[in-house]
């Protein structure tokens, strides 16, 4: 069995923490040959690089990020127990980092993560936003605990994770209340030629839309493609066209944005999912989101 050093994790930690090893030094008052040499030593018992030493400053390798990550949880545990010990309150949270899909709508991740936040004196969560595939990645060298995405992992994604369906919900078209008005009548019929705004290709909201479309023999007038569900709810504020969302979060859409419900599509159905590296979640803050999402948020049954 191999035992670890903790000092020389401790002198790994500090170096990647301050961002050289002379400021290493002087944090620990140790010679800089000493750390240097002991971080060496650190890597031959792992067996793997943990900084890029082709580059003139010290970068940490993918490795190196994944074993500074479990060795700031393992200091930050010590300096809790000495204060537990000594009477004094740590202080401490739990840190769930999640990543979100830009294609995700804000009011569905803000709903998402809010039962994460009920007890916020023991969990913090670090949200990062960002392309599928690249949050993706980072999940998978554990930069990430968590991926929320409107689709689950592709075939051809070269990543082991596990899909957990959060739940699936139809979407309403929203338009302005001049636009609203317009076109309520007679929906879907009524849409043809109207102005749409809708989700750049190759999402699967988008492909769901067009299929629609192609169905009902609606011929959309096209008028402008996001990728950010935000700027496309704003623009549809303005009255520049009809725009969809998740039927389950209807009500704040309208008070948000201060638009009307010209119909609903039954048929064009959004899919949610968190995706980790768990097959079975045990992270207490992704247990409460994926918990809460499927008994109160998504009241219809996952098909």
């Amino acid at each position: 069995m191999h035992w670890l050093n903790y000092h020389h994790l401790l002198y790994f930690w500090t170096v990647a923490r301050e961002g050289s090893v002379a400021a290493a030094c002087a944090q620990l008052n140790l010679a800089q040959p000493t750390i240097s040499a002991q971080i060496r030593v650190l890597e031959n018992t792992l067996g793997v690089e943990l900084f890029d030493r082709s580059r003139r400053k010290m970068q940490l390798t993918d490795t190196g990020r994944i074993v500074y990550r479990f060795a700031d949880d393992i200091f930050s545990l010590g300096r809790d127990l000495v204060d537990t010990v000594q009477g004094r309150p740590t202080g401490r949270a739990i840190r769930l980092h999640v990543g979100v899909a830009d294609v995700v709508p804000k009011l569905i991740a803000y709903q998402l993560l809010m039962p994460a936040l009920a007890d916020p004196e023991h969990l913090e969560i670090i949200c990062t936003e960002g392309k599928s595939d690249q949050l993706l990645a980072q999940l998978s060298i554990h930069e990430l605990d968590v991926v929320i995405s409107d689709a689950p992992i592709g075939a051809n994604v070269g990543i082991r994770g596990f899909n957990h369906l959060l739940g699936e919900c139809g979407v309403s078209v929203f338009a302005a209340p001049r636009l609203a008005q317009k076109y309520r009548r007679r929906f879907p019929q009524s849409t043809i030629n109207a102005p749409w705004l809708v989700p750049t290709s190759g999402t699967a909201l988008r492909r769901a839309l067009d299929h629609w479309f192609e169905i009902h023999e609606i011929g959309p007038r096209i008028v402008g493609q996001f990728e950010d569900s935000a700027l496309k709810k704003i623009f549809g504020q303005q009255g520049l066209g009809l725009f969809v969302g998740p039927s389950v979060i209807e009500q704040e859409v309208c008070e948000q944005y201060k638009v009307r419900v010209v119909g609903r599509i039954e048929e064009v159905r959004e899919q949610f999912y968190a995706i980790s590296m768990e097959r079975k979640i045990r992270n207490p803050g992704v247990l409460a989101l994926t918990n809460s999402a499927r008994q109160k948020m998504f009241v219809e049954p996952a098909r």
